[in-house]
């Protein structure tokens, strides 16, 4: 009893506290996601006939000039643009409405466009958010500045994986496993994805002397911002000096934000190739009520931090869209790479099959993550 009463607070502090802010983040992300396909979409003259923030029944809206329906949904889980040709807000293909089609519906249907128009308005939702995510934080590095600490060892932890490697005070990290490391902050964030299987090559000078060295980190526990434990890949060494705030100029903050952004999907996909293969717990993963309590706790440390996550979520946002999963924008993108192969459209039998797989992997997986914050966040 005691439990269903605490998780009943807690999920009633969700829905209060933590629950706005994720909705409003959340709608930040896909209204950039949805933006991306509609910018493109209007530019290859295809007819938008809804801009959807959320799913299910409308709670207010409005049409514009050239018809289109921008609305704002009771269901608060993504969104979607509707294109005239669609059967549905997956942006599946209506093929009897399409072969009834005179010749002025033809020219503004997105079915009858080209392949490659076709595949551009499908790539610039994550595109968008990619693109989002750079701006978002080129702009933070030129004004607020970005965390630099110089990759130079400071001190090596005795018995550590760093000691045991033969990593000396005053080494200077140059590139781990051939990419190349600016700051410690990347070295750190590389080596916390390695959960021990794997051997790192190191590359540095010590002394004026170029040297390469192996290190394979040990996994440790450590408590995340909710307080759940996680599986960590640690070296036991400490940087030589503390971090300071490097104000960049626009050109070289807009690098080192494609730079963090690249990071960022790269190690996101390292993680979810270690969950398939069992080397890291799916426990990890975080539905919208994880997500939520994440952003409300990142919102109490003050505004930076949470313009900060909210573009680390975009970038997230755009890769989850990419995976080949039809129903996702990966999917249309897989389906139109056969066309273009084959030299001839998908069947219709193979695309309802591929979006009702599609629709069932969602489900799946939302419910998959839906049980993890019920079981760990409530």
């Amino acid at each position: 009893m005691a439990h269903i009463v605490g998780s009943l607070h807690g999920f009633l502090h969700w829905l209060i506290h933590a629950g706005p802010i994720y909705i409003v983040a959340l709608s930040v992300l896909v209204f950039v996601h949805e933006f991306g396909h509609f910018w493109v979409a209007r530019r290859c003259g295809v007819k938008i006939e809804a801009f959807s923030i959320g799913f299910g029944g409308e709670l207010f809206g409005w049409t514009d000039r050239l018809g289109t329906r921008w609305r704002v949904a009771w269901l608060p889980i993504g969104g979607f643009v509707k294109m005239f040709g669609d059967a549905d807000a997956s942006s599946r293909p209506d093929a009897a409405a399409a072969a009834q089609m005179d010749a002025a519906a033809r020219r503004v249907s997105f079915t009858h466009k080209k392949l490659w128009q076709k595949a551009a308005i499908v790539a610039a939702g994550p595109a968008a958010n990619f693109l989002f995510a750079i701006v978002v934080m080129a702009l933070l590095f030129s004004t607020i500045g970005q965390p630099f600490t110089p990759p130079i060892i400071g001190s090596v932890a005795a018995g550590s994986a760093a000691e045991q490697a033969g990593l000396q005070k005053g080494d200077v990290i140059e590139s781990v496993d051939g990419v190349t490391v600016r700051r410690f902050e990347e070295l750190r964030q590389i080596v916390m994805l390695d959960t021990g299987d794997d051997a790192l090559a190191l590359t540095l000078t010590r002394n004026g002397q170029p040297m390469t060295l192996t290190a394979t980190p040990q996994v440790v526990d450590e408590k995340d911002i909710l307080g759940n434990t996680m599986k960590i890949g640690r070296l036991g060494m400490l940087p030589s000096s503390e971090f300071v705030m490097r104000h960049e100029d626009p050109a070289t903050a807009l690098w080192q934000a494609s730079r963090e952004t690249w990071s960022i999907a790269t190690s996101s996909l390292t993680a979810i190739g270690q969950m398939i293969v069992g080397r890291r717990s799916s426990d990890d993963l975080r539905g919208p009520i994880g997500m939520s309590q994440v952003i409300e706790k990142v919102s109490q440390e003050g505004f930076i931090p949470l313009v900060q996550l909210v573009a680390l979520l975009s970038v997230s946002l755009g890769l989850i869209n990419l995976f080949p999963i039809p129903v996702l924008d990966g999917g249309h993108l897989l389906f139109y790479a056969i066309e273009a192969i084959s030299r001839r459209p998908v069947s219709e039998r193979t695309l309802a099959v591929g979006f009702r797989v599609g629709f069932a992997l969602i489900v799946s997986f939302y419910v998959f993550v839906m049980w993890n914050d019920i079981t760990k966040h409530i």
